[in-house]
């Protein structure tokens, strides 16, 4: 009970300096329990949807999916089944279902009110299958071609109303129809615009089939079970469809949001497990600082009795306080972050209800376990310093003395942990494959990591001595105070050091990447490709009315069509059997996209029956020029195509790809099958680049998803993308950094309270207010830039690293980006400035007098 009483004392009389670090925990506790909580409420949003709008049977064609929407064509079951599926025994009713995705849907103004999140654009039938997740809240239903219905969410944001026409453009041909009604979502709307119309409508003009459609909603009778239905339907239709029941078709559209999700979720709770590794180093500092401070204290209560046991429970009950308070407002910061969380992803287009708020009791379970856990572990090295204090230590002044034999053990274990790490670096750059060479890669960054952190201490001594030579020495006697302050206690620099290391060598690390694959993207796009303009669709098909317009543009020599071919068997001349998508395209996609070849030609490749393959698929199957493959097209006929050319592997653009001319296709899949464009590559005449450009850019005005760049557009874009991807990981990093600033202001406001007499000393021998709150801000500059230096070299050699193992995948450029390297240097600087302003101001206005009489 004594043991209790002395913590709770010492928790509230040092609430203060607790503070930081109980917001160092909150925000661990805060970004785990939001993200749990946030991934949760989606996915049981997301099971409420699946769940109320799946039928009790679904039949719809095999092997129907987005590939085959992307190829331009869209699976549909005949009309006639819709009677026989009635006839059923089991049935109480049939629902036919024309859907398509390759849909993209204009307004007046001409831009696509389609979702900028990547979710689809859906065209579909308006039938009592719809009336389960939308309800009809103004106008009325779609009744002939010229009327669509369109969501109310969509309707909200793209600012529609009744009585607006729009463009549908969709793979049999494009339309105009009038908005004549809207529907208000009655479960959540995944993030989807969708364009309602009637049966007949959508069937012609979506699908292009008339009386077709792409599924079957069948609802069972009273009495029969849905896996009764279902073997009544596989017995009359035969084995042919894809027949599911709810729960079967419900599951299915759970795991294909819930991957993403996944990978959200872990990538979120990952950067939440940094964060918690570097608020680690300040609850580390916080309590050594507090145990350092109250040594005469601890001194007395062993010389009255105290054992060590009692000490040492102290310190952990103090932590244990200080991991509680933590974690139960992290936890409700979770909450409010999962909140957040939910209203950003609905600026996005998925607009999740706060109703559906789902907190599983494991949740704060998992947060309390992970803070308190945390907090004592990280207290446990300061609680067993503080059980060796002695009796005689209240004799003393305030301070431990170092151990030199625990100096020279750690510098032993930091120093191979560095070696070994290094040298796992350097077997990864040497690596033959990258597989092999990601696990030592890994290995690496692990053990230098380690290394780096526990060598910190000797570390400090030797960069905050060079680092005081350049920054801190022209400040005079002011900058030297500030150099040994920073030198004083080198284990305590170098962990509030460390604490900032983390974050800034992920940063740095990613840089690396991401700089070292843009320029490597852009050399290669220099050197492989010869066409002056690129035309894609993203996600969607180029349709066949873009096809025509970029054909018309004018200024062009020519343009090459480019189609994939999913899903062909080809058999090897041993016999083999593989599938593999092919490329077939015009024969001047040679000169667009200039691919090495190791044996034969690539334009022979695009001759009669003819077909080029990589260097590593011929290697692998013994594939030589002149050999023949038997090629068996999905849908189409078997050819016997001879092997004219093999490729180089070593490439980016188009590594792995096997060409062939698209007549060639033709001759045996029929003109109905054969796949849309996924691509367009045309080359300008000399001198006409600008007019070609501007041209395309007008014959593709009016179909907004296909749009066209050149070289410089293509570049830029590869950049945007990297960059956005990359701010979004820098944005999750901020956290640990931001407990790292955390962790430099706890350590400076510990210090000025340490040093409490020996800054009165000071300010009575003449040192300025103004001096003093400079010399604690240069003080944390050089902590600040000691944890950057160390940070950004250690990130360097890990990005350096990785873009070895890059290269082999044909990213061979290395680029380092000096600009954001210096950029993070001198912002940790600023950092350092900031995170001393209360502690140097605290330390500028103590009472001189009281300061000199502090014990």
């Amino acid at each position: 009970m004594t043991v209790l009483k002395t913590s709770l004392r010492n928790f509230l009389a040092h609430k203060g300096r607790m503070a930081l670090s109980a917001i160092a925990v909150l925000l661990s506790v805060a970004f785990v329990c939001g993200t749990l909580v946030f991934t949760d409420t989606t996915n049981a949003t997301f099971d409420k949807l699946f769940g109320s709008t799946a039928s009790d049977v679904t039949v719809g064609p095999k092997g129907a999916g987005d590939q085959d929407s992307q190829q331009g064509r869209i699976r549909t079951l005949p009309g006639a089944d819709l009677e026989r599926l009635r006839r059923i025994d089991g049935v109480k009713s049939v629902a036919g279902d024309a859907t398509s995705e390759a849909v993209t849907v204009v307004d007046r103004k001409g831009d696509s009110i389609g979702p900028k999140s990547g979710a689809p654009t859906i065209g579909t039938n308006w039938d009592t299958t719809e009336h389960r997740s939308v309800k009809l809240t103004s106008g009325h239903a779609p009744r002939g071609p010229t009327e669509v219905m369109v969501d109310a969410d969509t309707a909200d944001s793209k600012k529609l109303k009744l009585g607006d026409e729009l463009r549908i453009i969709a793979l049999p041909g494009e339309f105009r129809a009038k908005i004549v009604g809207i529907a208000t979502f009655q479960v959540t709307n995944p993030g989807a615009t969708l364009v309602y119309m009637d049966t007949a409508t959508a069937q012609r003009k979506l699908l292009g089939a008339p009386g077709a459609y792409t599924s079957y909603a069948l609802t069972a009778r009273p009495g029969v079970s849905n896996e009764q239905l279902k073997k009544a339907v596989v017995a009359d239709l035969g084995p042919g469809l894809k027949v599911q029941t709810k729960a079967e078709s419900s599951k299915e559209a759970e795991s294909q949001i819930g991957s993403f999700l996944d990978v959200m979720k872990y990538a979120m709770l990952g950067f939440a497990g940094i964060a918690v590794l570097v608020g680690i180093f300040l609850i580390v500092n916080t309590f050594s600082m507090l145990v350092a401070q109250r040594t005469r204290e601890i001194g007395l209560m062993r010389a009255i009795g105290s054992s060590r046991k009692q000490i040492n429970r102290s310190v952990l009950v103090e932590a244990l306080l200080l991991g509680v308070v933590g974690s139960i407002l992290g936890v409700l910061g979770g909450v409010g972050l999962a909140v957040g969380l939910m209203k950003l992803m609905g600026n996005a287009g998925l607009h999740l209800s706060t109703d559906q708020l789902t907190v599983k009791p494991t949740t704060p379970i998992v947060g309390l376990t992970i803070g308190i856990v945390v907090t004592v572990i990280a207290a446990y090295i300061p609680a067993r310093r503080a059980g060796t204090i002695s009796p005689m230590a209240a004799l003393r002044d305030a301070g431990t003395p170092a151990d030199t034999k625990a100096g020279r053990i750690r510098g032993a274990i930091g120093t191979l942990l560095t070696a070994g790490g290094a040298a796992a670096l350097v077997v990864a750059g040497n690596a033959a494959k990258a597989v092999d060479g990601s696990m030592f890669l890994a290995l690496g960054v692990v053990l230098t990591l380690i290394g780096f952190i526990v060598i910190g201490p000797l570390l400090a001594g030797l960069v905050v001595r060079a680092l005081a030579t350049v920054v801190l020495r022209i400040f005079g006697p002011v900058g030297r105070l500030a150099e040994r302050n920073a030198l004083r206690n080198p284990r305590r620099t170098g962990a509030t050091g460390a604490a900032l290391m983390i974050g800034l060598a992920l940063v740095a690390c990613l840089s690396v990447v991401g700089s070292s694959m843009v320029a490597s993207a852009t050399d290669e796009l220099d050197k492989s490709v010869g066409a002056d303009f690129i035309v894609q669709a993203g996600a969607q098909p180029i349709t066949k009315q873009a096809e025509r317009a970029v054909h018309q543009a004018k200024g062009l020599t020519h343009v090459s069509d480019v189609k994939r071919i999913m899903d062909a068997e080809l058999t090897l001349p041993d016999g083999e059997k593989v599938k593999k998508d092919l490329s077939a395209a015009d024969p001047t996609y040679v000169d667009d996209l200039r691919t090495p070849v190791v044996a034969g030609n690539l334009a022979d490749a695009y001759g009669k029956d003819a077909i080029a393959v990589p260097e590593g698929f011929a290697k692998d199957h013994k594939v030589t020029k002149g050999s023949t493959l038997t090629v068996a097209f999905k849908d189409g006929k078997t050819a016997k195509l001879t092997v004219a050319a093999i490729t180089s592997d070593d490439v980016s653009l188009g590594k792995g790809a096997l060409y062939l001319n698209i007549t060639t296709v033709e001759r045996y899949v029929p003109a109905e099958l054969m796949p849309t464009n996924s691509m367009m590559l045309a080359q300008a005449k000399d001198g006409q680049e600008d007019a070609a450009y501007s041209s395309l850019k007008s014959q593709l005005h009016p179909y907004p998803s296909v749009k066209v760049k050149d070289q410089t557009d293509y570049k830029q874009e590869m950049k945007d993308q990297i960059g956005q991807l990359l701010n979004l990981v820098y944005g999750l990093l901020a956290l640990a950094i931001i407990v790292a600033i955390l962790g430099v202001v706890n350590t400076l406001a510990l210090s000025v309270v340490e040093r409490t007499r020996e800054i009165g000393l000071m300010r009575a021998i003449g040192l300025s207010r103004r001096q003093m709150r400079r010399m604690i801000r240069l003080e944390s500059v050089v902590i600040a830039l000691f944890g950057a230096l160390l940070g950004l070299g250690l990130g360097m050699g890990w990005g350096a690293t990785a873009q070895k193992l890059l290269a082999l995948e044909g990213l061979k450029t290395l680029e380092i980006p000096w600009s954001t390297i210096i950029t993070v240097f001198i912002g940790s600087a600023v950092v350092g400035l900031i995170a001393a302003l209360v502690p140097a101001f605290r330390a500028a206005r103590m009472n001189i007098l009281n300061a000199i009489a502090t014990d």
